[in-house]
Formats: C-alpha cells, structure tokens, sequence
C-alpha cells in the first residue's frame, strides 16, 4: 500500500490540507475527547452508537470505515465485535491521531491512508460492511467514483450502511437570525461552493488551512449512483436531527441539533441509506 495518494484534485488537495489542519484541534480541548475512548473501553462514539440500530450484530464481521478521520468511529466499531475493522481516510495526519488511539486503547482496528477514489484498489480488500457517517460525501466531486469504490470495498451481499447531511440542507443557510434557501441545489463537479473559515465545525480552535470546496449531491445523484454500481438499495431514512451544530439557531437535544421549532417539522436535516451489494 503507498504511502501516497495518485492524481489529487486541486481542490481535493486544499480539502486534504483542511483536514490536516483540523486534527490538533479535535484532540485538544473541546474536540473529540479521545481520552474517553482510552479510560472507558466501553465508550462508543455518538455518531455510532445513533448508527447502531441499522449496524446490526457486528459480531465476527469484517468492517471497513469510509472517511474515518481521527478513529473514535472506528474504534468504536471494532468494539462492537467486528472480526476485522479497517478505517480509511486521506489525511495522514488524521491517521497517525488514529492509529496511536488504537495503541492507546489495544482495539484491534488498522488504518489505511488513500482518498476515497482509489480506496478499492489500495485497501485491496472486501468486507462485509462498508460504513461512513456524517459529513462525508460534501467533500467529493464525482459520487459516481465514490460509489463505485463503495461497491469494490464490499463482499457480494456485503451491507453498506451511510448517514450524512440531507441534500436539501445544503440549500439554505442563516442569514441576519434566519434559516433561508441561498445555495443551488444542483452543482457542477468544476463548480464547488467555496469557503474560508479559520474555525472547525465544533466551533473551537483556528484552523491554519482555511479553504474548502465542498459538493452538494441530491438524492437522485446519489441514490441512481450506488444503484449503477451494483448496489440495491434496502432502505432509505430522513432525520430531525443532525451530529453538529449546523445552524446558530439550531437547538441540541441529547447529542443531536434540530432546526427552530418553526422549521423543525418542515425539513429533514439528515438521511441514511442502507444497501446491499448484489
């Protein structure tokens, strides 16, 4: 496996140096808290333990994590009972905080560095379950690609279990205390909507690699995506809530954010998808 990711995008590449940059921030104050992980080794991470339902009894399974980022996911899912988990992401930085976890904690987890585009041929492995949630698939211009490595990562009848921000959310945004449709709803590959922000989702920490290009993908794209690639589609879902503070104005319950109480019965914030590979 190589120690390097093969024809990067441009914009792949300031996404990459983004992430990077992201990683001292979510394991300092405020971040990830992946002392938890090492002093219970018990804890599940809240993004999974929300998945679980649709995960099903990992027990003896082989488990590969999309996008994995720093490893509480995947730490979780080994502790889950998986036989094998592998986590994958394109940050190598993400992935040294990952792997020194999984020494830290004695889970049997291992990390593969590779952008989402070659993760088939560089993990050079079929699982039985394919896993990647929440804010993934923004990040990527071709979701043909990414669908098709998520059918070249799996076992036939191998599952794939996906939950991320809901298209339609990527249309409004808060303006002057608002909640308001200001971005297009269809995008181009060469057309990503660009940012510049000093400061993580978590809303903590100054991030040194400021810009982003992020892709909306509507539920057709995505949906007819993993269908072409040979992926049958067993269930899809539509969330209230969301992982993150997505908006000022959103409201947390528990470990979720809902839309103001004028929006929150009006919108989905969140889908999941699960599939089967034929």
């Amino acid at each position: 496996m190589s120690d390097q990711i093969p024809d990067l995008h441009p914009f792949l590449a300031e996404n990459q140096a983004n992430w990077n940059s992201r990683v001292p921030v979510h394991l300092g104050p405020g971040g990830y808290r992946v002392e938890q992980f090492i002093e219970d080794p018990t804890k599940i991470s809240d993004v999974v333990n929300f998945d679980r339902p649709k995960l099903g009894d990992l027990t003896g399974r082989s488990v590969v994590h999309l996008q994995c980022h720093i490893g509480t996911d995947t730490i979780s899912l080994a502790r889950l009972g998986a036989s094998e988990v592998v986590g994958v992401d394109f940050s190598d930085k993400a992935l040294n905080a990952a792997r020194k976890l999984a020494t830290d904690t004695s889970d049997n987890a291992r990390f593969v560095l590779s952008d989402v585009y070659h993760a088939a041929a560089t993990v050079n492995q079929q699982f039985d379950l394919l896993y990647t949630s929440v804010g993934t698939i923004c990040w990527l211009d071709d979701i043909e690609r990414w669908a098709s490595n998520v059918a070249g990562l799996l076992k036939p009848g191998g599952q794939f279990v996906f939950r991320d921000l809901h298209p339609i959310m990527w249309v409004f945004e808060e303006l002057d205390g608002e909640i308001v449709p200001h971005f297009p709803y269809w995008q181009r590959h060469d057309e990503p909507l660009r940012f510049d922000e000093n400061e993580s989702y978590l809303g903590i920490g100054t991030i040194s690699s400021t810009r982003t290009n992020e892709w909306n993908h509507t539920v057709g794209e995505v949906l007819n995506a993993l269908i072409a690639s040979g992926m049958g589609i067993d269930h899809v879902d539509e969330h209230a809530g969301c992982d993150w503070q997505l908006f000022p104005s959103a409201i947390a319950e528990g470990t979720q954010h809902f839309l103001p109480d004028n929006l929150r019965n009006k919108l989905p914030v969140c889908w999941s998808i699960t599939a089967t590979k034929k």
